[in-house]
């Protein structure tokens, strides 16, 4: 008897070797991570898409069990996050609080904004609020975690509890720490979404595509965040698949440019389509910029190696949306002069500029957006330099 207890509490009722226990845990967490972006990010947060009542409860049960999480309570945190982004009112922001406090005490920044009555009053709507959410999810948010413990203890014995602590740290450092701290700070950018949000990597596979952090800022109502050929979303291939079962319905993703290759006139439906593709637009334009910056550099051979990394870190602050205001004022003339000292940086600039203030003035009638456009197309025709003419004859096959 004592020999069973004891074997019973070494090894747990399904006695598994470490590496089997390892990826039975890495199993597990991917639930939690699937349930996290599917349900309370894509669904929740921003209705992207409808979930059958079976899925939905599925994924609300198994949060409640592995993380204690309300759906209410983080669908109004992140939608502050959004409607606040970078900003001393951004509950999680890097470029306010630092990197490392977001990085390593997300899980604190939660908390805290969980306890903001105006947030979850403000941001809170649409979630669900059923008997089970009031009475049960709700009222006892600690109950379900304290029943994972023992359910971890009595599959894999002791070593249960260790299998239990990942479960709780794998969220809040993953989700609360990497997606708003690393997602806010370093990586790369498709999109010059208005705020500091990057691509953390490529393959959008450990933390379910949140990955894609620029992406989804740029298109925050798409159930599906990869936008280019090279990135992999696993979030949108559960969707998928969920669709294919009748378990989910897509209801937005991002807008796909349709371009028509003999349009040659700048009508309404031109304006228009732009206007619905406006942030691939900018990213068209930027990375037309950045060539015209490199063979711009190579011309320029009476500048320093300093001056060199100075004004391309200049350029790229500029196309990605973001001010020079963080040089001084040496510095800032000194930028001004070899901005001037190159025609075609300067123009390509200005006209980057004069594409976002059409942008900022897109509430204004079709007669003055499609005069704006024209004009900004004009004077890209007849700037002399044949990307920018190329470039603006591609925003005309635009339907």
């Amino acid at each position: 008897m004592i020999t069973s207890l004891v074997t019973f509490f070494s090894q747990g009722l399904l006695s598994l070797p470490w590496w089997q226990i390892l990826l039975t845990t890495l199993l597990l967490t991917h639930v939690t991570i699937v349930s996290v972006t599917v349900y309370l990010h894509r669904c929740q947060a921003h209705r992207a898409l409808e979930l059958h009542p079976v899925a939905g409860h599925f994924f609300r049960f198994w949060l409640w069990m592995t993380t204690g999480m309300l759906t209410g309570t983080w669908a109004a945190i992140h939608r502050k996050h959004h409607a606040r982004c970078e900003t001393d009112e951004d509950p999680h922001s890097p470029q306010i609080r630092g990197i490392w406090t977001v990085l390593l005490g997300g899980a604190e920044l939660y908390r805290a904004e969980a306890k903001n009555e105006e947030t979850l009053r403000k941001f809170g709507h649409g979630t669900p609020n059923d008997w089970m959410e009031r009475n049960v999810y709700s009222k006892y948010p600690n109950l379900g975690i304290s029943l994972l413990m023992v359910i971890d203890v009595a599959l894999f014995g002791v070593v249960g509890v260790s299998v239990w602590a990942v479960q709780m740290m794998w969220i809040p450092f993953w989700a609360g720490g990497v997606v708003n701290g690393v997602g806010h700070f370093i990586g790369y950018r498709n999109f010059s979404s208005p705020d500091a949000s990057t691509n953390v990597v490529p393959l959008g596979i450990l933390i379910g595509g949140e990955e894609f952090h620029n992406n989804h800022h740029t298109y925050a109502t798409s159930a599906r965040f990869s936008s280019k050929w090279f990135e992999f979303d696993i979030g949108w291939m559960y969707i998928c698949i969920l669709s294919s079962l009748g378990l989910a319905k897509v209801k937005k993703v991002a807008p796909t440019p349709h371009l028509v290759k003999s349009k040659t006139v700048l009508d309404d439906d031109t304006v228009q389509a732009v206007l619905r593709n406006r942030y691939e637009v900018m990213a068209r334009y930027s990375r037309s910029a950045e060539r015209a910056h490199r063979q711009e550099l190579s011309r320029m051979r009476h500048i320093g190696l300093c001056e060199r990394f100075l004004l391309k870190r200049a350029v790229k602050k500029w196309l990605d949306g973001a001010c020079g205001g963080a040089y001084n004022h040496r510095r800032q003339q000194r930028l001004a002069e070899m901005f001037d000292g190159s025609q075609t940086l300067r123009i390509y600039l200005d006209l980057h500029d004069g594409l976002l203030a059409i942008w900022e003035r897109s509430n204004g009638s079709r007669e003055q957006l499609r005069s704006q456009l024209q004009e900004w197309c004009r004077r890209a025709e007849h700037s002399g330099i044949n990307p920018l003419r190329e470039f603006s004859e591609c925003l005309r096959q635009y339907a």
